[in-house]
């Protein structure tokens, strides 16, 4: 199944399942409040939701298919041709991770499929692209092991997390600079892992007004699903909702010769493998 969150005008989000073929044409509501609120309940009480309700699709907005009750996890320098552009760019030696690295950007960060990313260039003259496949958790969940870590999954989406480059500099961390908002454009559904298939043998790309910038396959991450899972819930609860970025690929604005960020008016395409498109217009005021 495709899961979405949608809003009628002047009505608040809510979780529906994208019914017809290609980006669908109708949405069956599910009686639930919020998409969270619906992936936390056993999957019979899930089922028992589903209405036969049809919403048509051109008459609703899509938000963020869901809003986690925090922040987004991240994972820095899970491509290896990713570390490699960063690290020749900084001019630094490169070193890889023998851990996955986790940051997180803020929950009000996040922004729907199809909006239109309000930036401030006061604020930053350096944004830049990162397309990834993101997962969401489905069940609480602590110390699971790689072997079943893949159990622990509700599905897949596509995210975009957009980067204030010199913010990342000036502050000397990840935070400030990854969750400005805006920052995390997520959608447009989340795709259930029948569909999906295997999500280390997917192909991703990044368009910006129609120009390929990255093109890689989630084969390529250093830390597969299952490890990113295992670590990040060793010692630590993970919650149902919870949305993990798997990290980007090569091909990233400030690693170009010369550096390439986004400005006003550019439209970001990112495109993953039986997952769908994302696709936001950037503002830069």
């Amino acid at each position: 199944m495709r899961f979405v969150s949608y809003r009628s005008p002047g009505g608040q989000s809510r979780p529906g399942i994208l019914e017809g073929p290609n980006d669908g044409t109708a949405i069956r509501r599910i009686a639930a409040s919020s998409m969270r609120e619906y992936i936390a309940l056993p999957p019979e009480e899930r089922l028992a939701l589903h209405t036969t309700e049809l919403i048509p699709r051109s008459s609703v907005a899509l938000d963020a298919p869901v809003r986690p009750s925090r922040n987004v996890f991240c994972v820095g320098r899970n491509y290896l041709e990713h570390a490699r552009e960063g690290a020749r760019a900084a001019g630094r030696e490169l070193k890889l991770p023998t851990a996955p690295t986790f940051f997180t950007k803020a929950p009000t960060a996040i922004a729907a499929p199809g909006a239109r990313l309000e930036f401030e260039a006061r604020v930053s003259r350096e944004y830049d692209y990162e397309g990834e496949l993101a997962v969401v958790i489905g069940r609480e969940c602590k110390d699971v092991s790689e072997d079943a870590a893949l159990g622990a999954v509700f599905g897949y989406t596509a995210l975009n997390d957009l980067t204030a480059r010199d913010l990342q500099r000036e502050h000397g961390q990840w935070f400030k600079g990854k969750s400005l908002d805006f920052s995390c454009p997520i959608g447009p559904c989340i795709v259930t892992p029948d569909l999906v298939g295997n999500p280390q043998a997917l192909a991703i790309t990044v368009h910006v007004n129609g120009i390929e910038k990255q093109h890689a396959n989630t084969a390529a991450m250093i830390f597969p699903i299952p490890r990113l899972i295992a670590e990040l819930s060793k010692g630590m609860t993970l919650l149902p909702g919870d949305v993990i970025a798997t990290g980007t690929p090569e091909g990233v604005g400030f690693a170009r010769n010369p550096p390439e960020f986004l400005a006003d008016g550019d439209v970001v395409d990112l495109w993953i493998e039986n997952v769908g498109h994302l696709v936001n217009t950037i503002a830069v005021s």
